[in-house]
């Protein structure tokens, strides 16, 4: 069996693993690679392999970096299936469409630029309607369910518990050549334990293959009931002052979760009532979709959902919608305290600039921000409380107040990951880290040989193994 590397290998985007075993090629995720526009463009175009010659697909969960080339995996010649969960098939319904309409749009800037320079007009890696070709493709399977996928390789799906949907892949391969059964497990994206809505992370018997995401194998989290009651804190003081919360918030799971613990402490009583604003299509589109899933909800939710009477913990009486652009100009001139959720998450683009723009320069406000910031980023300049930051090209004064909450995260920390792996009763004799920087990767390896005497690799983009 041999592996191969062409994806989220010593960084964090663009998952895509190659299997090949008994004659045929069994690619894990097809994400695309997220950064600097012109590097990955070309990066994203041409695949580092021939997806004609791809037999079938299997997409651990619907975020970007693991399902966002999938479109152009399809237009580039596969005819396979593409096997996920039912809720990552609606969700990247909804997702993939986004990201194709935000391609169109942004091809159209560039090529008004490059009309002007005399250069050719460029194409965008795909379109809405790719997407609409590339959905006929996707097969549903169910976690638990035990399916053959390939010759003498089985399929079966567990909870990753990292949003909704996500999957850790567990194949089970008899290998004709040497006559042996592998069993060869990928994390996916690992969750974290006590995260709202969707259950725990599972863990699996054991594997002789593991490949591992390692994205915080070097740090670990504030634990989610410390960031509720620090959730609580700020919406009290800063309604006190008379101000609004202002929380640029990625549109799939951090969006939701929000929505889900705000009406938790606005039940109980813990803040005031006051108008939440969920200002993103994609987050509204999304948070229809967790609707439409409510077999993977945890206990807690399923409970607090009895509690209610209702079936919907993402729509109340305080919580409004907003898909227009007429709608969200109008927060503009709403004066009185308030919630406003909307993408992207680190503040580089989409409503919630707008809504920054009009509000940070007021001190009764805040801007809460729930994840990791990417350097350079506005979401990053609020944070190190840089006293001017530039918006649309025009300098503002940060007098709001910016509030860091990171109990959010839907990755598993470093002790998260090894006690995954810990509880393993048959440990891998071969592991690979993916999906992390390299600092994070290298870090976790050291850990996991000294921890369990594991044998790691760190691959490098393009490496391939035999097994």
């Amino acid at each position: 069996m041999r592996l191969g590397f062409y994806g989220a290998a010593r960084t964090v985007t663009g998952s895509k693993h190659l299997i090949e075993v008994n004659d045929t090629r069994i690619l894990l995720d097809c994400g695309m690679f997220q950064g600097q526009r012109d590097e990955t463009y070309e990066q994203n175009l041409h695949l580092p392999f021939d997806a004609s010659s791809v037999d079938v697909m299997v997409l651990s969960h619907a975020h970007i970096d693991h399902s966002g080339n999938i479109p152009n995996l399809v237009k580039s010649g596969f005819k396979g299936d593409i096997i996920c969960t039912p809720a990552t098939r609606d969700l990247c319904a909804t997702m993939l469409a986004d990201s194709a309409h935000i391609q169109e749009r942004n091809v159209e800037y560039v090529n008004k630029r490059r009309h002007k320079r005399g250069e050719a007009p460029v194409d965008p890696l795909y379109t809405q309607q790719d997407v609409v070709e590339a959905m006929t493709y996707f097969v549903t399977q169910a976690y638990f369910r035990k399916r053959t996928i390939a010759p003498d390789v089985q399929l079966t799906f567990y909870d990753a518990g990292h949003m909704l949907g996500s999957a850790i892949v567990q194949l089970d391969i008899h290998e004709r050549e040497t006559n042996r059964d592998i069993r060869l497990v990928f994390s996916g994206d690992l969750g974290r334990k006590g995260i709202p809505i969707i259950r725990d992370p599972m863990t699996v018997e054991g594997a002789n293959v593991l490949i591992m995401e390692s994205t915080y194998g070097n740090r670990l989290h504030e634990p989610y009931p410390d960031a509720e009651k620090e959730m609580e804190r700020i919406v009290n003081e800063t309604y006190k002052r008379d101000g609004s919360i202002v929380v640029p918030a990625f549109a799939v799971g951090r969006t939701q979760q929000l929505v889900y613990t705000l009406h938790r402490l606005m039940n109980s009583g813990d803040i005031p009532r006051i108008p939440i604003y969920v200002d993103s299509p994609l987050a509204v589109n999304t948070t229809a979709v967790f609707g439409m899933h409510p077999e993977v909800y945890d206990a807690e939710t399923r409970d607090f959902v009895m509690e209610l009477g209702r079936s919907d913990p993402f729509g109340f009486e305080d919580l409004t919608y907003i898909q227009s652009v007429e709608e969200s100009k109008q927060l503009n001139f709403h004066r009185d305290p308030c919630i406003i959720i909307s993408a992207s998450g680190m503040a580089e683009f989409g409503r919630v600039v707008h809504h920054l723009k009009n509000r940070i320069e007021d001190s009764r406000n805040t801007v809460l921000i729930t994840g990791w910031q990417a350097p350079h980023t506005l979401g990053r300049r609020m944070v190190e409380h840089q006293e001017i930051v530039r918006i649309f090209g025009e300098e503002y004064r940060l007098n709001a107040d910016v509030e860091v909450l990171n109990g959010f995260s839907g990755h598993a920390d470093r002790d998260e990951l090894l006690g995954w792996v810990g509880a393993m009763q048959q440990k891998p004799e071969r592991t690979f880290l993916v999906h992390g920087e390299i600092e994070s990767s290298s870090a976790l390896a050291q850990t996991l040989q000294t921890n369990f005497g594991l044998t790691v690799d760190i691959p490098d983009m393009k490496a391939q193994f035999v097994v």
